[in-house]
């Protein structure tokens, strides 16, 4: 008989070199639980960061890995990147355990407990995060309002390119700096916000100093992560 492991969540991982650093979707310590990777050998930034899906073949390698995680004792299943959004249902369908791959998906309760007010988005590439993410999400742009930090080049520098060319450090200080900045600006072009979703794995370490500077609770896959596991943990 196989020995028994104790659950886990289970971490898509996508394929980079740039370091994970506490907070961060891809590093286990980030999470309140027993987590546990599982890199998608190709599946880049440059492959997955887009408007779109991608391709069948590597949908079917993302599958094949959310079906291994369970097969080892995952309970449930996250990933590192919210542009997975374009195929949630997808991945979700191949396993028999709870999936969120993009903490887009929290977008309609947030919305909900914010009396349907706007919420901000703060994500990796603004260009990127267009129709075919929004609507795979349910989210109408209309409610929205979203800024993206691909024209930091302490973070695009890092992380939004080919993972040979990605940087071995990161100025962490820059990268925060910029998106308390950026969410900021989303205060002022609409005073009306009423809570910030971070669409990008990479930001969640700069949750607090984002609390701090605007006020308003922020949200991540982390809290996706919470809200899945407790569940089923």
């Amino acid at each position: 008989m196989a020995a028994q492991t104790s659950p886990f969540l289970g971490i898509l991982m996508l394929d980079t070199a740039f370091p994970r650093i506490l907070g961060d979707a891809g590093n286990v310590e980030s999470y309140d639980c027993p987590a546990r990777l599982k890199i998608i050998k190709g599946a880049g930034s440059m492959e997955i960061v887009k408007d779109g899906k991608p391709s069948e073949d590597m949908l079917l390698v993302f599958c094949k890995a959310a079906q291994a995680l369970e097969a080892e004792g995952a309970t449930a299943i996250v990933s590192t990147c919210g542009f997975l959004i374009s195929v949630q249902e997808q991945i979700a369908k191949s396993v028999s355990i709870p999936v969120m791959v993009s903490s887009l998906s929290l977008y309609p309760v947030i919305r909900s407990v914010t009396a349907n007010r706007k919420i901000g988005m703060l994500t990796a590439s603004k260009t990127a995060l267009g129709s075919g993410a929004l609507e795979a999400a349910g989210i109408d742009p209309s409610d929205v309002i979203i800024a993206g930090l691909e024209e930091c080049a302490a973070f695009s520098n890092a992380i939004l390119t080919e993972k040979q060319n990605q940087l071995a450090q990161m100025d962490t200080a820059a990268i925060e700096k910029y998106a308390v900045r950026k969410s900021r600006e989303l205060i002022d072009n609409a005073p009306e916000i009423s809570a910030i979703l971070l669409e990008c794995g990479n930001l969640p370490p700069y949750t607090a100093a984002i609390t701090k500077a605007t006020g308003l609770p922020v949200f991540s896959i982390l809290d996706g992560a919470k809200l899945i596991w407790k569940k089923n943990g």
